[in-house]
């Protein structure tokens, strides 16, 4: 795994509960959907299960999936679906809001689900449209 290339790295100068709220626009314009939108504020969720945490702390864990391609994809080969959870995080960090997003390159793909040919090429294009969808939100 190349992190330079995997790892997308940005910020925007809205709040972090904002930028949240913005994406999860952008994501229905495209067919996606925000799985969590009830539990992706972490600070919540660690207060909820005993955490604790300190009064500024923001954390927000977007599970991003588009149930249109996902049904298709993971009926044809459930083994897809190790790859399929999609995060966005989105915290503060030095007085400004940060974005981050996980994808893997084709070789990675094809390895971490070997003989299933058509998949790294659909999965690079849903990793670059969540890219895209985080720009067009910021």
């Amino acid at each position: 795994m190349d992190r330079n290339k995997n790892l997308y790295q940005a910020e925007t100068s809205k709040s972090s509960a904002q930028f949240t709220v913005d994406f999860a626009t952008v994501c229905r314009k495209y067919d996606f959907v925000v799985n969590n939108s009830d539990s992706m504020d972490m600070k919540e969720t660690f207060t909820k299960h005993g955490g604790v945490v300190a009064d500024d702390f923001d954390l927000y864990m977007m599970q991003i999936c588009k149930p249109t391609k996902a049904d298709k994809s993971l009926s044809f080969n459930p083994e897809r679906a190790i790859l399929m959870p999609k995060f966005v995080m989105v915290f503060s960090y030095n007085g400004k809001t940060q974005i981050r997003y996980m994808s893997y390159g084709m070789a990675d793909i094809a390895a971490m689900v070997p003989g299933d040919s058509s998949f790294p090429d659909s999965l690079a294009d849903s990793f670059a449209k969540i890219r895209s969808m985080i720009d067009e939100a910021r």
